[in-house]
């Protein structure tokens, strides 16, 4: 059986994740409160009906005093052996307030606030997810995420089966907006050639072949990538050891849109051509 907590930050985007889940099979049921999870997932693998073997629960803010507890039961629930996922959507605090304030909804635990504060309401949650944060399989930060853009993350997650070995995800980003929050590693690729400078290139991405052969025409980029290639050879057996379930590669330079691609795309081939389980995502492949 294939069981899916999803959960993470009000705001965050689990509505959405959710319909990408249903899209890809998952049998799915909202808003479950925490002290009830035990009991759906025996109900589920107990169960005859084939559609209940692939499940997606969302358990959130919205359970009032009993969230308070998911942590514990979470824990408790891994001890006696369920096997099951933690998907957990994040997003910077700054942003959570704008989008509820662009939407005018409330936000679940708005009522605890003597203040009336959604600044106040959203840093409370943060602090009261961060265990489970910590104890999540796969981690989204949706700050500069477009709704397409999470569909196709959470389609790549979850287009297998939850129990395969590691899967590695490499995330091309620009510096300059943000380093992307549930990144394992960082590397810089703002020392490689940048084409941004060479007119016919800088309206192009790193997408297009014209820009790898650029930056790959560099024997400082050659021997960058032999080491970089290197070191996550040598890094994933340690972290399938660890038991992880996700490794999220950051890949950054500049502006995200030519050498952090280019970098990440050569990466997920050579993960790829080794029959290791990976992909890519480009956060800011599209921005100005």
């Amino acid at each position: 059986m294939e069981f899916v907590i999803l959960t993470g930050l009000s705001g965050a985007g689990k509505t959405n994740a959710l319909h990408a889940m249903e899209d890809n099979g998952f049998y799915c049921v909202d808003n479950l409160p925490p002290l009830l999870l035990d009991t759906f997932y025996d109900l589920c693998e107990n169960s005859t009906d084939n559609r209940m073997k692939r499940v997606a629960v969302v358990a959130d803010a919205r359970s009032g005093e009993m969230f308070a507890e998911i942590a514990d039961v979470l824990q408790k629930a891994k001890l006696d052996g369920r096997r099951f996922k933690i998907l957990f959507l994040d997003a910077k605090l700054d942003t959570l307030v704008i989008r509820y304030k662009e939407t005018r909804r409330k936000h679940p635990l708005i009522g605890e606030m003597v203040s009336g504060s959604t600044e106040e309401a959203v840093e409370l949650e943060d602090e009261l997810m961060k265990a489970v944060r910590e104890m999540a399989d796969y981690v989204i930060d949706t700050t500069f995420m477009q709704p397409a853009q999470l569909k196709e993350r959470v389609t790549t997650l979850f287009s297998g089966d939850i129990h395969d070995s590691l899967l590695v995800t490499f995330v091309s980003f620009g510096f300059k907006y943000g380093i992307p929050m549930e990144a394992d590693l960082i590397f810089d690729v703002r020392c490689l050639p940048n084409p941004f400078y060479v007119p016919e290139l800088k309206p192009l991405t790193g997408l297009d072949e014209a820009v790898v052969d650029y930056v790959m025409s560099f024997e400082v980029s050659r021997q960058f990538m032999q080491k970089l290639i290197d070191f996550i050879d040598f890094s994933i057996p340690l972290y399938k050891q660890e038991g992880k379930s996700e490794v999220v590669i950051g890949i950054g330079c500049t502006g995200g849109k030519h050498r952090s691609v280019t970098v990440a795309r050569l990466l997920n081939t050579h993960l790829i051509e080794r029959s290791q389980k990976s992909s890519t995502h480009h956060r800011d492949i599209w921005k100005a």
